[in-house]
């Protein structure tokens, strides 16, 4: 009887220890949120045999994939796509149209993070004159603050200012950006601090980006296995200033002098390097994620993209660029485990756009593609202006495919706002390259519930883009015949991996259709705190393990 007591007590301890052991962490210590800069989907899936088990493919098989998720709206760029992923919204209500944008009561056009109400804080020049303020939402990072009373950390890092300073929004405890030319360093603003914190120093002091701009770029390995590339040496891709053509190896510190030294390290994979290694700096220095805090770090990889509009997508450096960066990420998420620990924190990797192949490239294998002249659209518009109104005055502004109407004009010619509007609406589409086009009236009074002019929708804010817009052929730029870019809804550059991973998240994928403004009210819930106020994303439940 005694023996059977005893064995009974034993069971239950040892049950009863075991269930405490599996007890899930209600919030993770760290949030991590990556963003790489100008990747496409198809990154993932093209190069998939040639990554390592510890980056990319460590969040596929553990962590939750979308693999048909896109960007909703239009213009597809950096600043656009760094404040939706962390807004939960669109341009049409957080307020940042593109990277630059006509400035309609300025009178001029103005960058998305200018600030010269603040100061650099790093160095005597201006590269920090840098603000959120044109963001008119909070973002995770806000709303996390607010939910722990302005307790833990929030931080974001990147190459590029606008990829440190959106997504972190208002209330963040910092945003570095690099400054390279010859000042070589992270640098912020006064907006944040007035001190750089110690640990930054001395990572500047370290000066890792001398040694990596020292080391040639070569191939990481034999360049003849390279085969999701095209031929090394092509006239599709562009050149560093001081190459006979655009092959490798690639002499870094000969190249630098010409480059804009230490500049020239945003535009190779040591970039990459170099913001991880900056991410872990940020880590250990701010002891991020060893609070009863949650802390938030962002963290946008820039050289990707830098490298992507130089070479194309079918490039052999483009495709050493993430070879190198899967390596970099395996490191990265080592180190996470170490440092935080691996049940300590929720990571997700994202992309804030993709891109076309080079149009040229795709012109010579006969697939319809387009090079956009603006400075004869621009005097195509003043001829319709001239035939119909008899003025040539009354265009203030074209970009972004957008043209803005000099309204003074208009009223004192005694002219109806919405008839000039309309009528270039319906004359653009004679322009060779342009293939819709609507005016903010139609945009303001009509609902388009899918397809490209949806998209086109949620990238219209009422009170900053223009009076006509326009959506040119697919496979169309307004850029040089070498390199490529992005900006189109269409889904070469709204298609983009999202990947969440760790503390709360299901292991598998889903090949539903979401959105990138999802991933702001998932981690929301995650936290169980509010969404940013102007979220209009879903929660990705399936990804969630509640």
């Amino acid at each position: 009887m005694k023996n059977s007591i005893f064995y009974l007590l034993f069971a239950i301890i040892l049950f009863a220890n075991c269930k405490q052991t599996t007890v899930k962490q209600e919030k993770p210590k760290l949030v991590i949120g990556i963003v790489i800069d100008q990747m496409r989907y198809d990154y993932l899936t093209r190069y998939a045999n040639r990554y390592g088990e510890g980056g990319f493919k460590r969040l596929l098989n553990n962590g939750f994939s979308l693999e048909n998720a896109h960007y909703n709206y239009i213009p597809t760029y950096t600043a656009v796509g760094h404040t939706s992923i962390y807004t939960g919204t669109t341009p049409a209500n957080h307020g940042i149209i593109s990277n630059n944008w006509y400035d309609k009561f300025l009178k001029k056009s103005i960058y998305c993070v200018d600030d010269n109400t603040y100061k650099t804080v790093g160095n005597n020049g201006t590269y920090g004159q840098k603000s959120p303020f044109r963001l008119y939402t909070t973002t995770i990072a806000d709303e996390l603050h607010l939910s722990q009373n302005m307790k833990g950390k929030t931080i974001g890092i990147s190459i590029k200012d606008r990829s440190a300073i959106l997504p972190v929004g208002h209330t963040a405890n910092g945003a570095y950006w690099y400054d390279g030319g010859n000042y070589n360093m992270f640098i912020s603003s006064t907006f944040y601090m007035n001190n750089l914190p110690q640990w930054v120093k001395d990572f500047n002091a370290n000066n890792k980006a001398d040694e990596y701009l020292n080391t040639p770029w070569t191939t990481l390995y034999d360049i003849k296995t390279y085969g999701q590339s095209r031929a090394d040496d092509n006239i599709f891709e562009g050149k560093f200033i001081g190459q006979q053509s655009p092959t490798f190896p690639k002499n870094l510190k000969e190249l630098r002098k010409k480059n804009g030294n230490f500049s020239l390290i945003k535009a190779i994979p040591a970039g990459n390097t170099l913001t991880a290694d900056f991410a872990k700096a940020a880590i250990i220095g701010e002891n991020l994620g060893k609070s009863d805090y949650t802390d938030l770090l962002t963290v946008s990889f820039s050289s990707t993209d830098y490298v992507g509009h130089q070479y194309g997508v079918a490039a052999v450096e483009t495709e050493d660029t993430y070879l190198r960066l899967d390596k970099d990420l395996a490191d990265f998420f080592q180190f996470l485990d170490a440092q935080v620990g691996k049940d300590n924190y929720t990571l997700f990797l994202t992309a804030d756009h993709a891109a076309v192949h080079v149009p040229s490239y795709l012109q010579s294998l006969k697939i319809p593609a387009h090079y956009l002249d603006i400075k004869k659209f621009r005097e195509f518009i003043l001829e319709v202006t001239k035939k119909y109104f008899n003025s040539v005055e009354l265009i203030e502004n074209v970009s972004n495919y957008q043209i803005f109407l000099n309204k003074e004009k208009i009223e004192t010619l005694g002219l109806n706002l919405n008839t000039v509007a309309q009528k270039l609406a319906d004359e653009v589409l004679n322009f060779d390259g342009v293939y819709k086009a609507v005016t903010a009236r139609t945009l303001q009074t009509t609902s388009f519930t899918d397809g490209i002019l949806n998209s086109l929708q949620n990238g219209y804010n009422q009170k900053f883009s223009g009076d006509v817009l326009m959506i040119p052929y697919p496979a169309t730029l307004i850029y040089s015949n070498k390199g490529t870019s992005h900006g189109s809804g269409y889904s070469y550059d709204t298609h983009v991996p999202i990947i969440f991973y760790g503390n709360g998240i299901k292991k598998g994928s889903s090949a539903k259709k979401y959105e990138i403004i999802d991933i702001a009210p998932t981690i929301s819930n995650l936290l169980k705190i509010e969404a940013p106020n102007g979220t209009s994303g879903k929660v990705i439940e399936e990804a969630l393990d509640n």
